[in-house]
């Protein structure tokens, strides 16, 4: 079917992707976006898998302050070349990621950074919940896997959903960049700051 270029920019928009890459995925789907973005998932990651590994030695630290001055964050992303650095992608997606890490409040960019004494504590108190409802003990456990991976998305940056596209984790965000810049990139710590609290992440 014939695909338009409105489609294309409203796919472009909602994935941060090249053009291209769009009209071929929504070729593939039909023309229909919901499955035009699925399939930019798919190859999203797949290019970045391939591109772990790859030098990254160039990059930026992004800032982003909330209106009225109280909350902000600090967030650096590396890629491989200065050239990608400056482009406005690149820009868009280290001022998302900032703007999303003070609005969500993650704790750590990896799931694996998450302390053994943070998940052995959630662990214990999902364990708790479960017996308190009444659930069997024989499927407790599966039960307490379950709310961990639902802990996992609150606390850890990649696998948070994006504030500003909920459909959207942040590791799809870094994937979509990476399928359109052609570069390895990824978050490399991330500091958030809050009038008031003393406690606020440092990655």
């Amino acid at each position: 079917m014939a695909i338009t270029a409105a489609a294309v920019k409203e796919l472009r928009d909602k994935t941060g992707v090249g053009m291209m890459e769009c009209k071929s995925a929504l070729q593939e789907a039909d023309g229909n976006i919901e499955k035009a973005i699925d399939v930019l998932r798919k190859k999203g990651a797949a290019k970045a898998a391939k591109k772990v590994g790859r030098a990254t030695k160039e990059g930026l630290v992004f800032s982003y302050i909330h209106a009225g001055g109280k909350l902000g964050a600090l967030v650096e992303i590396a890629c491989e070349t200065d050239f990608v650095a400056k482009t406005d992608q690149f820009l868009e997606l280290g001022h998302n990621i900032a703007m999303h890490i003070a609005a969500a409040d993650p704790d750590v960019v990896k799931r694996d950074q998450v302390s053994t004494d943070a998940l052995d504590k959630e662990a214990d108190i999902f364990k708790v919940q479960a017996l308190n409802e009444g659930k069997p003990e024989h499927i407790v456990e599966k039960i307490v896997s379950g709310r961990l991976e639902k802990y996992y998305k609150e606390v850890v940056l990649m696998e948070q959903p994006f504030v500003k596209d909920p459909e959207r984790n942040i590791t799809d965000l870094v994937n979509g960049a990476i399928s359109g810049l052609g570069e390895n990139m990824f978050v490399v710590r991330f500091q958030r700051f809050a009038i008031g609290e003393t406690n606020s992440n440092t990655n």
